[in-house]
C-alpha cells in the first residue's frame, strides 16, 4: 500500500518554524513521529498515516481547515531507534512548533518519547503503538492513546476462546514490552474463568527459529485433559505459527490461536480454517457511517481495502480534530480537559478516552477463519462485536492535573 500524496490539500511538509499557532490564520502544526525505516513495522507506519490523512479529510470534510488554522503536517522517521525518536520528537515540539505528535509505533521505542511529551508539555497522541505500559505508571498527563492496548487484545481474545476450567494454554510471544504485557494480561483474564495457563515461552523480536520453545509448550500441553491451545501472540515476521504448524501440534490434540492481524500477514491464516480469535479491526466487520466511508474511499485510490492500521491512525485524527474543535483554546491544558472523557465516532464505532489514564476504550472483533480461495487472505470473519463494556482493562495510572 503506498500512502497519501504529502502534498494533500492543506497538508504540508514544515520545517523549522516556531512555537505554536496563535493568530487565526496560522496553522495547528501536527507532527507524525513513526517509524519509516528500519524495520518490517514500517509497513505499519504507512498504514497509519495514510489512515491519519483520510481521517483529518473526513472531520474537515475536505478543508483540511479548524475553527480557521490550516493544519499542516510535519513528518518525522524515528528509524525504530529510542534515541533517534527522542531527538526527533523534541525537535518537532520545539524547532518546528508542533502542537500535537503522534505516534510511534513500536512499544518499547514510543516508552521513550513519553517524557519528552511532559518535558515539552505538549499533547502525545499514542497510535499505532500498544503496549500497556504506555499508559502506565511512567506515562503522564500529556499522553493521550487511540491505539488498543495489550490487555484488549488478551482479554478479547481470551473470550473468543470460551475458557473455563478444561482449557490448558501455552503462550508463545515476543520478550519486549509488547509481548509480556499482552501475556500477562491473557494469563489474568484465562485464569479468572478457570482456565490454565501452563507455560510462557518469549523469544526475541527477530526470532525465526521457534523449534525449542515450541518442544517446551507441547511437553507442557500433551498430556492435560481438556482443550489443549497454543496462543501466539507476535508483531511482524518470523512466520512463527507456520514453524510451530510444521511441528505437528495436531498429533497431540492441540490447537492454534493468534490475534488478527494486517491483510498481507491473513495470508498466512489459510492455513489454519475456522481457527477463532480476536482482531483490533477487519473492513468487513463494522457497519458505520465513518467506516463506510473510509472503505469506499481506500478502495476508490489504492484499489485495495483500508487495514488494520489505517483504521487506527483515521480514529487518532478524529480525535484530535474533535477536541481542537470543542476546547475553548488551543492551550494545551484546555485541550487536556476536552478529551478527558471525550467520545467520538471511529471506524470501529465510538472510542472514549478514559479520564483517569487518556486509554481510548473501545470495541473488538470476535473472529472465526474463513477461507475464500477468491480473496487474497484468510477472512476473519465476524462472531461478534466484544464491546468495550466486556473487557475489564486496569487502569493504567492515576491521572493527576
Amino acid at each position: 500500500m503506498k500512502p497519501i500524496a504529502r502534498g494533500i490539500a492543506a497538508l504540508t511538509f514544515v520545517m523549522g518554524l516556531a512555537a505554536p499557532a496563535v493568530a487565526q490564520e496560522d496553522p495547528i502544526k501536527i507532527a507524525l513521529v513513526h517509524g519509516t525505516s528500519g524495520s518490517s513495522f514500517a509497513v505499519y507506519s504507512q498504514q497509519s498515516e495514510t489512515g491519519f490523512q483520510l481521517g483529518l479529510e473526513y472531520a474537515t470534510k475536505g478543508t483540511m481547515k479548524v475553527k480557521g488554522h490550516p493544519i499542516e503536517l510535519i513528518f518525522k522517521d524515528t528509524q525504530f531507534k529510542p534515541d533517534v525518536a527522542r531527538a526527533v520528537l523534541a525537535e518537532a515540539y520545539g524547532d518546528d512548533g508542533a502542537l500535537i505528535a503522534v505516534g510511534g509505533t513500536s512499544s518499547g521505542v514510543t516508552l521513550g518519547l513519553l517524557p519528552i511529551a511532559e518535558e515539552y508539555e505538549r499533547i502525545l497522541m499514542v497510535e499505532p503503538a500498544v503496549a500497556d505500559s504506555l499508559t502506565g505508571k511512567d506515562s503522564n498527563r500529556y499522553v493521550f492513546k487511540t491505539s488498543r492496548n495489550s490487555s484488549m487484545d488478551s482479554q478479547a481474545q481470551a473470550l473468543a476462546l470460551s475458557p473455563d476450567e478444561n482449557l490448558y494454554v501455552a503462550t508463545l510471544a515476543q520478550d519486549y514490552a509488547f509481548g509480556r504485557d499482552g501475556i500477562a494480561a491473557f494469563k489474568t483474564a484465562l485464569e479468572a474463568k478457570g482456565a490454565k495457563v501452563v507455560t510462557e515461552e518469549y523469544v526475541p523480536q527477530d526470532a525465526t527459529d521457534f523449534t525449542a520453545a515450541t518442544e517446551r509448550m507441547f511437553n507442557a500441553l500433551k498430556d492435560k485433559p481438556g482443550r489443549k491451545v497454543i496462543y501466539i501472540y507476535f508483531a511482524g515476521g518470523g512466520d512463527p505459527m507456520g514453524k510451530v504448524l510444521a511441528m505437528e501440534p495436531a498429533r497431540f490434540g492441540i490447537e492454534l490461536s493468534t490475534g488478527g492481524n494486517i491483510l498481507p500477514a491473513l495470508a498466512t491464516y489459510k492455513r489454519v480454517p475456522g481457527m477463532e480469535g480476536a482482531i483490533y479491526y477487519y473492513y468487513e466487520g463494522y457497519d458505520n457511517a465513518v467506516n463506510a466511508w473510509l472503505v469506499e474511499e481506500h478502495m476508490k485510490r489504492f484499489s485495495s481495502p483500508p487495514d488494520f492500521f489505517t483504521a487506527g491512525g483515521m480514529a487518532a485524527a478524529l480525535a484530535i480534530v474533535k477536541a481542537l474543535e470543542e476546547s475553548p483554546s488551543l492551550e494545551t491544558d484546555d485541550l487536556i480537559k476536552t478529551m478527558e472523557g471525550m467520545t467520538w465516532d471511529t471506524p470501529k464505532g465510538e472510542m472514549t478516552f478514559r479520564p483517569e489514564d487518556h486509554q481510548a476504550l473501545q470495541s473488538m472483533i470476535h473472529f472465526k477463519i474463513k477461507v475464500d480461495d477468491a480473496v487474497e487472505w484468510a477472512i476473519p470473519e465476524k462472531v461478534r462485536i466484544i464491546e468495550a463494556s466486556e473487557m475489564d482493562i486496569p487502569v493504567g495510572r492515576n491521572n493527576q492535573n
